[in-house]
């Protein structure tokens, strides 16, 4: 997901999007334990997006108190 398409989401729908990002990241480090390393990108990918998310309630959160 790119930054321009986490800027647009709002707050809930981010929150959203984090829940569906943690079950895909547990189904794919599920996989990964058993030895199918066909998610290894899409987890590393998933791992970036959630980070990018987070980021972005964060910086909400820090502008919402100024």
């Amino acid at each position: 997901m790119a930054r321009s398409e986490i800027r647009d989401l709002d707050s809930n729908e981010l929150k959203n999007q984090l829940e569906e990002s943690q079950e895909q990241m547990f189904r794919l480090r599920f996989q990964l334990g058993m030895g199918q390393t066909e998610g290894l990108n899409k987890y590393r990918q998933l791992r970036r997006d959630r980070a990018r998310m987070l980021g972005m309630l964060r910086e909400r959160e820090l502008q919402g108190k100024k």
